[in-house]
């Protein structure tokens, strides 16, 4: 099967791709390479381009006229930046996609699977929430996740246009053979955000330690980028049967582990893993941050067959074993 992937150079799309090359697929990259890295392309074919260019989707089709799927990946995520800079937000993620879905309807290739967020939910005061829990995006780039999902369902009542939405919880780690990983220079994402305190020798900030938590910092479902991209291999595999057994033409999943940590237990984990401490303070929350949650993943364990297989240490052990990789590389590279 080919599959085509927006977003395919980025840290989970190059992931995903990995993934189905490795299920016997042929994933097709799409990627503008404005975040994306141009490296983690060459296994596989590429076309770089903006994905609202309807042009570069014709090649990709001239070329592959055997791909009916797409997984849509391509998209600004980082949440502070969306506070700051919302306009930039809406274009990139709601209006690029919107003309990117409108150009698919038009050649008839009809079955998406979209990378949504666990962003867009309300928050629980038991911390769990799952698929029918009431969505309450806090942020602008939350926004553009339930916006997309909402034309998507639309698209879906209006035209012969089936999706799967999957809402990411919070990936992290590396892509298991080191083939791709977190490359960007200043994350701000928690795991992120440790491995540079780690490496550069600084002090790592607990944002936000008043919430209604256990230990008063923020509560998350970390899920293992490896086990989100087998998600997305079975998803385009089980696509028409997902779609079935739903009665409906939009089916909507959580992804994530079902057990929540907060960030101070986290950091514990870090530090074991890593084998020492690190100097921790404590500071105020960020724009756009919330208590958080985790997920009750019954409905992808049913639908996709699927279950998470990695545990909080394996995420962060090849997180850390990615810096030292990826440092070297970028070193080699100057």
């Amino acid at each position: 099967m080919k599959v085509l992937v927006t977003g395919g150079a980025g840290y989970i799309g190059s992931t995903i791709c990995s993934a189905l090359a490795d299920a016997g697929h042929i994933p097709i990259v799409w990627d503008s390479l404005v975040t994306g890295e141009r490296s983690f392309t060459k296994a596989h074919a590429f076309f770089e381009g903006d994905i609202a260019d309807a042009e570069v989707l014709e090649k990709i089709l001239r070329e592959h006229p055997d791909c009916d799927r797409v997984i849509h990946c391509a998209a600004r995520i980082i949440v502070p930046e969306s506070v700051q800079q919302p306009e930039l937000y809406y274009a990139e993620n709601v209006v690029k996609s919107l003309q990117l879905f409108e150009h698919l309807r038009r050649a008839e290739v009809n079955r998406v699977v979209f990378s949504s967020s666990a962003s867009v939910y309300a928050e629980s005061e038991s911390f769990t929430v799952d698929e029918n829990h009431p969505r309450a995006p806090q942020s602008p780039y939350a926004n553009t996740k339930a916006m997309m999902e909402d034309i998507l369902k639309d698209f879906a009542r209006a035209h012969n246009f089936q999706s799967i939405i999957l809402r990411y919880f919070n990936p992290i780690g590396a892509e298991p053979k080191h083939r791709s990983g977190p490359f960007v220079s200043n994350p701000s994402h928690l795991l992120g955000r440790l491995v540079a305190a780690a490496h550069k020798g600084v002090d790592f900030a607990i944002t936000g330690t008043n919430w209604p938590t256990r230990d008063g910092s923020g509560l998350r479902d970390y899920i293992h980028v490896a086990d989100l991209a087998q998600a997305h291999v079975a998803a385009v595999e089980k696509f028409d049967e997902v779609i079935r057994t739903e009665s409906q033409p939009t089916s909507t999943l959580n992804l994530g582990t079902g057990s929540g940590v907060t960030v101070r237990e986290f950091v514990s984990s870090f530090e074991r893993v890593l084998g020492r401490k690190l100097d921790v303070k404590e500071a105020p929350a960020r724009d756009g941050d919330n208590a958080g949650c985790c997920t009750i993943i019954d409905k992808a364990k049913t639908l996709l067959g699927w279950t998470p297989q990695s545990s909080l240490d394996e995420g962060i052990r090849s997180a850390l074993e990615w810096d030292e990789i990826w440092s070297e590389r970028t070193k080699q590279q100057r």
